[in-house]
């Protein structure tokens, strides 16, 4: 990780800016309440303009990075920990932010890009690439904290899998999952055969009744007709 690439501005929240009455009223302001936790120091109520809280969000390397919020004068270093949204309109309701402390451990969930899905002999044989995971959990110090993880996947040919264990991880950097004692090495993606649709063979009836001319097929209906009209 780099220097803190995103600045929130916030506004210091006071203690009769908080709870659910008072948050409803900031929102009806433009403005989206939220929370710096963590530090071993006290949180701190702050909130953010809905509108630039929304560009911020457009960017995936946001969710990502250390970033510096300034509110009120006070600056503080701090990752988005967690982020609610209206469940039917999608705009945000309530950031967690966690703050940053030099040296001290961080877990992070960081996205996983792919490269190099056309270039993978599996892809020209008409495989199908699926990949299994979007992001993964790392730990490591604030320095270290890289905005994504790449994966190349030029190689993989049909029936190749990668795990987790596969990943080239910068230095400093551990995948969460697999320091735990019952962690799994997952696979996070593999080239599958391509699909090939079933045509469901005609049964032996279908086939015998097919060959049989249409004037034979309802013969036995046109005497009978015949016979009543007599």
């Amino acid at each position: 990780m780099s220097d803190a690439l995103y600045t929130v501005t916030g506004i210091a929240r006071s203690e009769k800016q908080q709870g659910k009455g008072a948050s409803r009223r900031l929102r009806k302001q433009n403005l989206v309440p939220a929370i710096i936790y963590g530090g071993n120091e006290e949180p701190t109520a702050i909130a953010i303009r809905a509108n630039e809280l929304v560009k911020l969000l457009d960017n995936e390397a946001f969710f990502s990075n250390i970033l510096t919020i300034n509110a009120d004068g006070e600056e503080y270093q701090a990752v988005i920990k967690d982020l609610q949204r209206h469940p039917a309109k999608g705009f945000p309701m309530h950031v967690d932010f966690q703050r940053i402390v030099k040296g001290q451990k961080i877990h992070m969930n960081i996205p996983v890009h792919f490269t190099g899905r056309e270039d993978a002999p599996g892809t020209k044989d008409g495989g199908i690439l699926s990949t299994l995971v979007s992001d993964i959990e790392i730990v490591c110090i604030p320095s270290k904290l890289p905005e994504y993880l790449e994966i190349d996947v030029s190689g993989m040919e049909i029936g190749d899998s990668y795990h987790m264990s596969d990943i080239n991880l910068p230095e400093g950097v551990v995948i969460y999952e697999l320091e735990l004692e019952d962690g799994t090495d997952r696979t996070i993606v593999n080239m599958q055969p391509p699909t090939v649709e079933e045509v469901d063979e005609p049964s032996e009836d279908e086939v015998d009744a097919d060959e049989v001319p249409a004037t034979e097929q309802g013969g036995e209906g046109n005497d009978s007709d015949n016979d009543g009209d007599e």
